[in-house]
C-alpha cells in the first residue's frame, strides 16, 4: 500500500506569511496552476493511485479536486482529522505580527492552538482508518503543512525536519507495520515549470 502525502496549493495568505490554520482560504490561481502540474506529473509516474481524499477545508479539496480530476480516480469525502492545526488567536498573523504582539516564544504561549501532540494522535488514527479501509490500495491524502509535518514527527521522530513546499509531495510504502518514505517533500513538478 502507498499513501501519497500532499500539502495543499498556494493561497494568498501562504504567498504574504499569514497563519491559516483552519481559516478556511481558498486556493489563488497559482495554487490551482500548481495542483494541475502536480496531477500532470503523477500522470507520468510509474505509481498508480486509487483514491485521493482531502481536508475538509477549501484549499485541500480544491486542490484534490484538480488532482482526481487529472488523474481519473475517485475523490472521498472529505476528512476533519487531516485538517490543519488550529492555531487560535495566532492564524491570520504574520511573523511579524505574532512576534511584535507575543515575542519569538509566541508558541510557547497558551494562544489557542491545537498541540503537536493532538496532531499526531489524529494523524497516526487516520493513518491507521486508511490503511484498514483501502487494504493494498494507493490513496492520495491532500492536507496541510501544519498537520503533515507533526505526522511525520509522529512516524519518524525528528529525522524529517525540513519545510514542507505548497504541493509537495511524499510517498509512505506500508510494509508489515512500518512506513517506508520512498519520496519526501518534493516539488519537482513546480520547480521545473519555474526554468
Amino acid at each position: 500500500m502507498l499513501i501519497g502525502l500532499i500539502r495543499h496549493g498556494l493561497t494568498d495568505w501562504n504567498a504574504v506569511g499569514k497563519i491559516q490554520g483552519q481559516s478556511d482560504i481558498p486556493l489563488n490561481d497559482e495554487g490551482r496552476r500548481q495542483a494541475e502540474m502536480l496531477g500532470d506529473r503523477l500522470l507520468q509516474e510509474p505509481y498508480r493511485w486509487d483514491y485521493c481524499i482531502t481536508s475538509s477545508l477549501s484549499r485541500a479539496a480544491e486542490t484534490g479536486k484538480i488532482v482526481a480530476a487529472k488523474l481519473g480516480v475517485p475523490l472521498l469525502e472529505p476528512d476533519d482529522r487531516i485538517r490543519e492545526r488550529a492555531y487560535g488567536q495566532v492564524e491570520g498573523m504574520t511573523a511579524e505580527a505574532r512576534e511584535t504582539k507575543w515575542g519569538k516564544d509566541w508558541k510557547l504561549l497558551s494562544l489557542g492552538q491545537e498541540s503537536d501532540e493532538a496532531l499526531q494522535v489524529r494523524g497516526l488514527a487516520f493513518l491507521e482508518d486508511i490503511t484498514a479501509r483501502f487494504p493494498g490500495k494507493n490513496v492520495l491524502v491532500i492536507s496541510h503543512g501544519g498537520f503533515l509535518a507533526q505526522l511525520y514527527t509522529a512516524l519518524y521522530k525528528d529525522k524529517y525536519s525540513e519545510r514542507l513546499g505548497n504541493l509537495s509531495l511524499t510517498i509512505l510504502e506500508k510494509k508489515e507495520q512500518e512506513w517506508n518514505p520512498l519520496l519526501y517533500n518534493c516539488t519537482r513538478h513546480i520547480l521545473q515549470k519555474q526554468h
